[in-house]
């Protein structure tokens, strides 16, 4: 097991009571809990079903913290629902990349799990093959924009950054976190306008 679970247990089970702390988007729905640790068995049975071999800090997330909930946005996605994806080429309007859903035996291309609910056509995934293995993306199915490439140099690395901005209080606009501050800041009136 990673020596850095046991401290990213500690600093989970203290953020909903840290005062001061950002809001992440999307708390409401797994109030910063976890669901069940996944069996080695069950994850074992996972890679041999998609013919893949998860990153590893990905892995020992599952089976020694949680299988689902707490995460950014609307939290972890259950392994069985996780869903393999390609990344696309640059489009020739935006040159931004999407992912499309790669299918078994024809995949082909580098390929990333996506592992946290972000809502609508945006994705959270993992590399589980290729240059980018073990990073977190975060994009767009569609390529409207992104992908955004974490500089965490995997999983637990990524998710521990979510969680010590959260309990320091900051902002993060890719993580979507919400400093207390923005909040208290006062309404005073609104500035005179001119006229041109």
């Amino acid at each position: 097991m990673d020596l850095r679970i046991s401290r990213l247990r500690r600093k989970l089970a203290r953020i909903p009571y840290t005062p001061g702390r950002s809001h992440s988007f999307g708390e409401e729905r797994h109030e910063f809990r976890l669901g069940p640790r996944l069996s080695q068995g069950r994850v074992d049975a996972f890679e041999a079903e998609h013919d893949v071999e998860l990153p590893r800090g990905y892995r020992d997330f599952l089976v020694h913290m949680g299988g689902s909930g707490a995460s950014p946005y609307y939290g972890l996605i259950p392994l069985e629902d996780c869903v393999l994806f390609t990344m696309n080429r640059a489009s020739a309007g935006t040159g931004n990349r999407g992912f499309r859903r790669a299918y078994l035996p024809t995949r082909t291309g580098d390929l990333f799990l996506h592992v946290i609910e972000r809502g609508c056509s945006d994705l959270v995934l993992i590399g589980v093959t290729g240059p980018l293995t073990g990073r977190v993306l975060i994009g767009n199915a569609d390529g409207f924009w992104g992908p955004n490439v974490s500089s965490a140099p995997d999983f637990l690395a990524w998710y521990e950054r979510w969680l010590d901005h959260m309990a320091d209080g900051r902002d993060n606009r890719a993580l979507l976190l919400t400093s207390p501050r923005l909040h208290a800041r006062p309404l005073g009136p609104l500035p005179r306008q001119t006229n041109p």
